[in-house]
């Protein structure tokens, strides 16, 4: 078991309906991440393409999904070869909006592996502004 884990937390001015439609919503991921062929559902297996490519970019299963509070699916990427991490969201209501925090945990370790920790890290900031920014948006539509 790995212990490289990465954690982020953003504060977001919108109602966790809203984050839950953009964590496991085809045209809402598509907006920020990446864009999956149906809805992300508790037990289902899901497959997540480029949204200017179509190639398969990452694959798994939701383990868990909780409408509004929780979301946790096992997370595939080609570059990790048959490693298999898990990537879990808590949604939480504050005062004037949401609390977002993300684990990535079981991810490849040591120095060999430390490159695509670095690029995951980078990758989850830049999908999480631009999570931030799209909600923003539709807020203040």
């Amino acid at each position: 078991m790995s212990d490289t884990t990465l954690q982020k937390t953003i504060y977001l001015k919108t109602t966790p309906e809203q984050v839950w439609a953009f964590l496991t919503e085809p045209a809402q991921l598509a907006k920020w991440f990446h864009k999956p062929k149906s809805p992300l559902i508790e037990g289902q297996d899901y497959q997540m393409f480029g949204t200017e490519t179509g190639d398969l970019l990452m694959w798994g299963t939701v383990n868990k999904a909780t409408p509004y509070s929780y979301l946790e699916y096992t997370f595939t990427i080609k570059p990790m070869g048959d490693a298999v991490s898990t990537v879990k969201w808590w949604i939480s209501e504050v005062a004037g909006g949401v609390k977002l925090a993300l684990e990535h945990s079981g991810l490849p370790q040591g120095a060999e592996a430390f490159g695509l920790t670095l690029a995951l890290d980078k990758g989850w900031e830049d999908h999480m502004a631009r999570m931030r920014g799209d909600l923003h948006a539709v807020d203040a539509a």
